[in-house]
């Protein structure tokens, strides 16, 4: 294994169990302060028989003052600058469709600060990959709610949705399918808009979308359905994904031969992402078409959504090349059919006209998202006559790249704010 990959898998699995520890101590002391509230909040609220985006139950997880939310952030390496106020947080159950269009639910977090303005813009924050439904940011409080309790404690109202089949949300999670990924989110900001009123703290309307890997691209899909008219209640005021793989094809996937995707997390993306587009796009019959021996008859059921990033890892082969069979190697290079059909569908959240302020932020040393997919939505984005900013971060790695760019977001929507 090379030094990169070595050091890569490394911060993998040490995030990974971080993040295991700090979500179950922090859901056990939420769970114990707010389990009467909690009780009463699970009863039906009155919405179930809405349609997308109807609340089903609203139930407190977390309530952090502005000091514990500056120690939250500090600890993540974030800079809690425009932290200004107290956070209170809630698991949200709401109706929505899966990838065929069908009813199913799914689960989010609304934030809102403690203290500010009685009606509030929002923010939509969708969060990067996952593999443990318990990492969405309503199951567990750590990674996941950095964006979320940072704009709230900056006086905003934060719906971040945990995605289908994640958190609470039956199913699997169908991965990088931006399509169902969008309408979860569109649902995600009608349950807020009701569960704000009930909470007192109704939302004007304003919608900042931001999201950061995975979600950076889900930010700007959510973008285009909302300016395309989704929700009438909701008006985009600003756009700004950081590290968002917007170009599969033209970028993603060949970045993965050329070096600019480190082996570990190439490992991680490719095989998640066969394995969840395989159930909407005919990729494979048999696993063993695709995945080496003996990795083909364990890496479907690795993608349970119950297992540890560092223990699937562990599972699978330390390359891409080592992990596929030789011909699908090369047929990834090349992708046609199913394939070819699964990237292609992911990759139109920049073909449209953003007549508003975007900005796409990201970093240049970034060995899981190359800036070159920034690149590519800015010239899609030009190419319409809507001109975005790359925010170039510099030589800072993926994570990294989250935790500079998070605090900067806050500060130019504020700035778009008193535009």
């Amino acid at each position: 294994m090379s030094d990169e990959s070595r050091k890569a898998r490394e911060h993998r699995a040490s995030r990974g169990v971080r993040r295991g520890l700090a979500g179950a101590a922090a859901l056990l002391l939420a769970g114990l302060a707010a389990a009467p509230v909690a009780a009463a909040g699970e009863r039906s609220t009155g919405e179930r028989s809405a349609g997308r985006g109807g609340l089903l139950s609203l139930t407190p997880v977390a309530d952090r003052d502005l000091t514990e939310v500056r120690a939250f952030l500090g600890g993540r390496n974030v800079d809690s600058g425009p932290a200004r106020y107290g956070v209170r947080a809630y698991r949200l159950t709401y109706k929505t469709v899966d990838p065929h269009g069908r009813p199913t639910t799914a689960t989010g977090l609304l934030t809102l600060p403690k203290g500010g303005t009685h009606r509030l813009d929002v923010v939509s924050d969708t969060h990067g990959t996952m593999v443990n439904r318990g990492y969405a940011p309503s199951a567990g409080e750590d990674f996941g709610r950095v964006a979320s309790y940072l704009h709230a404690s900056a006086g905003r109202a934060v719906a971040a949705p945990d995605y289908l089949g994640l958190g609470g949300g039956p199913g699997l999670h169908p991965y990088m399918d931006t399509r169902s990924s969008v309408t979860a989110s569109v649902d995600m900001l009608r349950a807020a808009r009701a569960a704000a009123g009930k909470l007192g703290r109704p939302l004007n309307g304003d919608v900042y979308a931001t999201g950061f890997s995975q979600g950076g691209q889900v930010a700007m899909g959510l973008g285009r359905a909302l300016r395309e008219g989704a929700d009438r209640h909701f008006r985009l005021r600003a756009l700004a994904p950081v590290s968002g793989p917007y170009d599969l094809e033209g970028q993603e996937l060949p970045a993965l031969y050329d070096g600019r995707v480190n082996d570990v997390s190439g490992v991680l993306y490719v095989s998640y992402w066969l394995v969840a587009q395989n159930r909407l796009h005919a990729i494979y019959k048999d696993p063993a078409e695709v995945f080496r021996k003996p990795y083909a008859h364990r890496v479907e059921r690795l993608f349970d959504g119950n297992h540890e990033e560092e223990d699937i890892l562990g599972a699978l082969a330390p390359t891409v090349k080592d992990l596929l069979t030789p011909d699908f190697y090369e047929k990834l290079k090349h992708p046609s059919g199913g394939l070819l059909d699964a990237a292609r569908e992911n990759d139109h959240t920049c073909d449209w006209k953003a007549d508003l302020p975007v900005r796409l932020y990201a970093g240049t040393a970034d060995t899981d998202v190359p800036i070159a997919n920034a690149r590519s939505c800015a010239a899609q984005l030009a190419r319409h006559g809507a001109p975005a900013r790359i925010v170039d971060q510099g030589a800072v790695d993926h994570f990294r790249s989250f935790a500079v760019s998070a605090p900067q977001v806050v500060r130019w929507f504020d700035a778009v704010g008193r535009s």
